[in-house]
């Protein structure tokens, strides 16, 4: 019998839970493994020697390439977010000599990375599951954009993980002390203050306090716009160049160096997910991440007079109280506003698209239940 957990599974990063969660599929023979990549080709598995065999050292870390089951494929085609992600433990079984794997089931996640899928309507795109840490990295050689830093706490927070700002290319910028004051104090969901590193690889500041992050195996996230610096940090990280390194074009935007979410394994024993750049930041849900990333403005709310507040010209509106009285910047109100209302946007369209989902269901289960009729009348 294969053992459920051994050394190379703790160092990529598994719980008590995870192997709770694989006890039924481990009976029935399955092996565990975790998502290292997908592309469209399949995905990239990591796990051990013990769970997959093979002429390998009984500590090594075993890559290979697996594709999904059927079962899982039509689960997948009713809903993008059923399929494995990049970071996710999956069951799987192994066939052939040079082993290639099919995945069966998609153990439960612990925190789940999502953003709203590019273009109209509601779909969920996972970006990374069973994440511990996501790093918010922004560039110093340009203005900090405040409104999008608040959009990426947002959906980092909403994921469950905990999140740390990491300010990078401080070597380039003029003023670093009064970047760093407009940013202003971030908390997370139970009030502790977000993090901020301030670094730069040029220089080497700052850079030794991220390196916490990245001893212990956790697994750290990072998102950004492309050219703000991710490719390089990882590159440290992993002690090598295994990532491009591309220049950023005149108008200060980032060229894509990463062109897909990878989990990589570092030799000081953390884990990293690098994630391309992200134009499109669609909120998924944001409950928690507004009253995260908003913890200043969500207080006030419960000081509104009508408990449906729009926070726009609403009398007895506590927020705009605050913004009147110069102790909220409009600026922040407004982006308040605007991801709430977008959310409210996004809950009507979710809710569309579940009721064309259930009626879909509906129909599936007609045309089942007429065939089976069908076959009665006909034996």
């Amino acid at each position: 019998m294969v053992p459920p957990v051994d050394a190379v599974l703790q160092r990529l990063g598994i719980t008590p839970a995870i192997v709770d969660a694989f006890a039924e599929a481990r009976a029935a023979g399955m092996r565990l493994a975790r998502v290292a990549a997908q592309h469209r080709g399949g995905h990239v598995l990591l796990s051990s020697a013990g769970q997959f065999g093979g002429d390998h050292e009984a500590d090594a870390v075993v890559e290979l390439r697996a594709d999904l089951a059927g079962r899982l494929r039509r689960a997948i085609a009713e809903d993008s977010a059923a399929g494995p992600a990049v970071g996710d433990w999956v069951a799987t079984t192994v066939a052939g000599e040079r082993p290639s794997a099919t995945i069966h089931a998609v153990l439960p996640r612990r925190t789940k990375l999502s953003r709203k899928a590019a273009g109209r309507g509601a779909s969920e795109q996972l970006v990374a599951a069973n994440v511990d840490r996501v790093f918010l990295v922004c560039p110093l050689d340009q203005p900090l954009n405040l409104r999008r830093i608040e959009r990426l706490l947002t959906i980092a927070l909403e994921s469950g993980a905990a999140a740390s700002v990491v300010l990078t290319k401080v070597d380039l910028c003029a003023d670093p002390a009064a970047a760093l004051a407009s940013l202003g104090v971030h908390t997370d969901r139970d009030g502790a203050a977000i993090p901020v590193h301030v670094i730069s690889s040029v220089s080497g500041a700052g850079l030794a306090a991220l390196d916490v992050y990245t001893h212990t195996p956790q697994t750290t996230a990072l998102i950004g716009a492309s050219g703000v610096g991710k490719s390089t940090l990882i590159n440290r990280w992993l002690g090598h160049e295994r990532l491009p390194v591309a220049e950023v074009r005149d108008d200060g935007k980032g060229r894509h160096t990463t062109t897909h979410r990878e989990l990589l394994v570092l030799p000081q024993g953390g884990l990293v997910i690098d994630t391309p750049g992200m134009r499109e930041l669609g909120l998924w849900r944001s409950d928690d991440g507004l009253q995260g990333a908003f913890a200043d403005v969500t207080a006030l709310t419960e000081h509104c007079r009508f408990a449906d507040c729009t926070h726009d010209k609403e009398p007895g509106c506590a927020v705009q109280a605050a913004v009147a009285a110069g102790s909220l910047a409009p600026e922040r109100a407004a982006s308040f506003a605007k991801l709430q209302r977008e959310q409210v946007h996004l809950d009507q369209e979710r809710s569309v698209l579940g009721r064309t989902r259930a009626r879909a269901a509906d129909r599936r289960l007609h045309k089942a239940l007429k065939r089976h009729y069908q076959r009665e009348g006909n034996e």
